[in-house]
């Protein structure tokens, strides 16, 4: 995430102020701009959802908002409550696309309650549905140890279904490079997920994939490599925006793995890397300074830096299509 500051004043924003605590002036994020500016109009989920965004027109919806096709009914004060920290998060997902010159303009979210009925989080298509119970750290965190899994977040969850889109559209039409890292997607979906879900993962699992979740069928470990390289990017972005450096020496990121025997062949990637290793030990160690678990409790095998840096490659291609 980039720094903002106030345009009145210039003091330091959070992407999520509506007015700057220093001198008052009443702010919002221009997605056009990508810059907090002078707000003249309020989304209409200003107080439903704390939108800061800055829409067309006073009280219609902005371009994140506008969206999302279905949410809690008005008279779900449960949903309500967790909708509105399933947007935040989608709108961090919209900034980070839009930085990284990714065009999201086919995906549309279905933010459902499980309240009276169950939800499945997923995509389908460009459609990312999830269950805004997500948003409720303590049936979060349920399911976390329930699936033994060490991280799970709802920004995660938009990142990782997010990765399913691009897959449409950086693979699908040209996807042999893909399956030589990742398998073949042809596999047939619903057994793989019942076996995932039947069994422990494979043994050795750490070796090949970023997460358990991964080891259940080729597009899962595209999907969750995907999000992996999003957490990675925006964490080294926030940190260079605030200044944040870590000195040292070179760490290779598995400790069976010599620094010199990563991957170079894709420089930006390398630099990245290089950044982030040390940087999320570090953030691990702070962590853990006032007792809480890792940031980032994963280590990155060289297999996984090789999905990664191919991840980052199609990205950077995807980019390179948009700008051209």
């Amino acid at each position: 995430m980039r720094s903002f500051s106030c345009p009145e004043c210039g003091n330091v924003l959070f992407f999520e102020n509506s007015s700057c605590v220093v001198c008052g002036t009443e702010v919002g994020y221009l997605r056009s701009a990508r810059a907090m500016v002078r707000a003249a109009a309020r989304c209409a989920n200003a107080e439903l959802a704390g939108c800061n965004w800055v829409p067309a027109a006073d009280g219609e919806l902005c371009g994140c908002c506008a969206l999302t096709r279905t949410r809690p009914a008005d008279s779900d004060p449960a949903g309500l409550a967790t909708f509105a920290t399933a947007e935040a998060a989608k709108r961090r997902l919209l900034h980070q696309l839009d930085d990284l010159g990714l065009d999201s303009g086919g995906v549309t979210f279905d933010l459902l309650s499980s309240s009276e009925s169950p939800v499945t989080t997923g995509h389908a298509t460009g459609v990312i549905t999830l269950d805004v119970a997500e948003g409720d750290d303590a049936h979060r965190e349920q399911l976390r140890a329930q699936l033994d899994e060490p991280y799970r977040t709802v920004l995660g969850h938009f990142r990782h279904e997010i990765g399913h889109y691009f897959w449409e559209q950086l693979v699908r039409d040209d996807p042999d490079a893909f399956r030589e890292l990742f398998g073949d997607e042809r596999a047939d979906y619903q057994e793989a997920l019942k076996e995932h879900y039947a069994g422990p993962p494979p043994e050795g699992w750490q070796e090949d994939y970023v997460s358990t979740y991964a080891t259940a069928h080729p597009w899962e470990d595209w999907a969750e490599t995907f999000a992996h390289l999003l957490h990675i990017r925006d964490t080294v972005q926030t940190a260079a925006a605030f200044g944040v450096l870590v000195a040292g020496t070179p760490i290779a990121p598995h400790p069976d793995t010599p620094v010199d025997a990563l991957p170079r062949d894709h420089l930006p990637f390398t630099e990245l890397i290089d950044t982030w290793v040390p940087l999320s030990r570090a953030a691990n160690q702070l962590n853990r300074s006032m007792g809480k678990d890792d940031l980032y409790p994963f280590v990155l095998s060289p297999a996984v830096l090789t999905k990664l840096s191919f991840v980052d490659g199609l990205v950077r291609s995807g980019q390179d299509r948009e700008q051209g």
